[in-house]
């Protein structure tokens, strides 16, 4: 005589009843849409609860998956992607639907998660993961209200999800798209006092309305996915005496692999080379930021060249921007478009600026410029910031080669939906 028994209920990731603030709505992880979801499946949301919801349907189910918005995957990367044997799931409002044509067959790989790079380098390319090499924050936090106004499926996004989803004690209040230039207000409602952003991400709230970005209580900042210059951290520490200021460096390929608390741009020159178990270890190689990290993503172990320039400056290594951009030639002499962007946001009268090299007869290249001036809706910028004033402050500080030749004043800092500036 056999004995049925009843079907065991799946676990519940540890963070399951935080509290989620979600498209004007107050739930936990359990409130979220069931997901019914093949596998492997790229999942494409048109809402961030539904990219929650698919986030919780992992870390129960395990099911292979590649989670983005519909708006960073063109048709060729639809394509792409059922023919690498994804079924691609549409997560709109309020229904899941699947894309009409099969993909091409092939097992699913239970646990795995990919990525979609930001493109910096070209394409977007595919980057393999786990639920445990996404979660690189572990041991007991305190307890913390966090702000997520990443994109769904980006690394930074998982970071702060990862969290929630593991850790009990912290919860998500999500910024939608709609909410990016306003969100200092949501932040303080909800009583958010640990957010993470890009430094584009900061300067923008400290343009638009600082006066509201004071009354957010923030105990814990954390910038990334950009260059960290020292102005962004000292504004920020002005405006926040109390609170712990991280900037932390990761990419999808190599994880989490820098976090810095000291308030200082760049990292000690004493980490370079350091090996210690457990911990990423950090080189530069020609100019270029090398990191053998255990949170790598699949067959990314061994060093990785990041693509990033990094340069030592007395006790500090400086990462200041993607090799293939940060370098301009001026006739035979090299300039760092990171440098030149330090010095300019620098100038008090300066919220943000983007240095690029652009082609000039004789020279090759030029330095060229765009800022955007301190001010916002309800403050006007200040007066007197013009190009002029602008090529003398650079003047000051540069060698000539490296003075920016056009000046462009912006009225508003770029942003896309990576939360990056480099458009």
């Amino acid at each position: 005589m056999s004995v049925e028994t009843a079907p065991q209920a799946p676990v519940q990731p540890a963070g399951v009843d935080n509290r989620i603030v979600v498209d004007g709505a107050t739930l936990t992880w359990r409130d979220l849409p069931e997901l019914t979801l093949p596998g492997p499946a790229a999942a494409l949301a048109h809402s961030a609860r539904h990219a929650l919801a698919a986030a919780r349907h992992h870390a129960v189910h395990g099911t292979e998956l590649l989670l983005s918005t519909a708006s960073r995957v063109d048709a060729a990367m639809r394509a792409e992607l059922r023919d690498a044997g994804f079924a691609v799931t549409e997560l709109g409002d309020d229904r899941a639907d699947g894309d009409a044509t099969a993909p091409a067959p092939r097992a699913a790989e239970p646990g795995r998660l990919w990525l979609l790079t930001s493109g910096s380098t070209g394409r977007p390319k595919r980057v393999g993961h786990t639920l445990e090499s996404l979660t690189t924050v572990r041991g007991q936090q305190p307890a913390r209200t966090w702000l997520c106004p990443y994109a769904p499926g980006t690394y930074a996004w998982w970071q702060v999800v990862t969290l929630s989803l593991t850790q009990p004690g912290q919860h998500l209040v999500v910024v939608e798209p709609d909410q990016l230039d306003d969100w200092p207000a949501l932040a303080a409602e909800h009583g958010v006092d640990a957010a993470s952003g890009t430094p584009t991400f900061w300067r923008r709230a400290l343009h638009r309305d600082p006066a509201g970005l004071a009354r957010v209580p923030l105990r814990q900042l954390t910038l990334g996915g950009e260059p960290v210059d020292q102005t962004i951290l000292d504004r920020l520490r002005e405006l926040f005496p109390a609170a712990r200021i991280s900037w932390i460096y990761a990419s999808s390929e190599v994880g989490a692999a820098i976090v810095v608390h000291d308030g200082r741009a760049g990292f000690p020159v004493e980490w370079l080379d350091r090996a210690a178990p457990g911990r990423p270890t950090l080189g530069v190689r020609d100019g270029e930021l090398v990191i053998t990290s255990p949170y790598h993503g699949v067959g990314l172990d061994g060093p990785v060249r990041t693509g990033d320039r990094a340069q030592v400056s007395g006790d500090r290594v400086l990462i200041t921007g993607r090799l293939d951009a940060d370098e301009i030639n001026v006739g035979g002499s090299k300039v760092s478009a990171g440098v030149v962007r330090d010095v300019l946001t620098a100038h008090p009268q300066v919220a943000w600026a983007r240095v690029a090299g652009r082609r000039a007869p004789l020279l090759g290249h030029m330095v060229v410029a765009e800022v955007v001036p301190v001010g916002s809706a309800t403050a006007p910028a200040e007066a007197g910031l013009d190009e002029a004033t602008l090529v003398r402050w650079c003047a000051d500080q540069l060698p000539e080669y490296a003075v920016p030749r056009r000046i462009r004043v912006l009225t508003e800092i770029p942003v896309k939906e990576t939360l990056k500036s480099d458009v």
